[in-house]
């Protein structure tokens, strides 16, 4: 096959691969060009379902369509806990995921150099810097509040505490051997 002829494969698998997310009304789709990164695959495409229902209908009409259009039977893995579920279609890995999921992956800044149209007649896509993920966010916020935070008062709280406890362990054991000492002095008594 000759280079046009593959592009245009490509082309019309990502076509068919889009149809079918949007038929399921797959949310924050997206399609990324990585030739350059992986002679793998040539696309990545990352959408989004609100429910493991969804992801899983989203895996299996993306499968189907791609059936249908005569290209090979895609291969499908996580559609058993549907929160990510990949559709590896030979060119196109497909990556169906729950919004948790996918803001806690951020698989955009792995792959999203280059972002592509969708389909023929898009707008061109914009190219966004990566958000901060919960993860990466919360390291920050932790090393700042640990330089402005004064010394822990905490400890002073917890020394009388510690202080108590074994005093009552004193006086419990001081009241044991007087209570041993005087039968020992009953039977001294007994004995003269």
């Amino acid at each position: 096959m000759t280079e046009t002829a593959d592009k245009k494969n490509v082309q019309k698998l990502q076509r068919t691969v889009v149809d079918a997310l949007e038929d399921v009304k797959a949310q924050e789709l997206v399609v990324f060009d990585t030739e350059h990164l992986s002679s793998l695959f040539e696309r990545v495409v990352i959408a989004s379902g609100t429910s493991n229902r969804q992801t899983k209908a989203l895996a299996a009409s993306v499968r189907d369509k791609v059936r249908e259009a005569g290209f090979p039977k895609p291969r499908i893995e996580g559609e058993d806990n549907g929160e990510w579920i990949i559709v590896d279609c030979g060119a196109i890995v497909v990556h169906i995921m729950q919004p948790t999921i996918r803001s806690y992956y951020n698989l955009e800044e792995i792959w999203g150099e280059k972002p592509v149209r969708l389909k023929l007649g898009a707008p061109k896509p914009v190219v966004k810097k990566a958000e901060p993920t919960a993860k990466t966010a919360a390291k920050p916020a932790k090393k700042t509040a640990a330089k402005k935070a004064p010394p822990k008062k905490s400890a002073p709280a917890k020394a009388p505490a510690a202080k108590k406890a074994p005093a009552k362990k004193v006086a419990s054991a001081a009241s044991k051997p007087a209570a041993k000492k005087t039968p020992a002095k009953k039977t001294a008594s007994r004995k003269a």
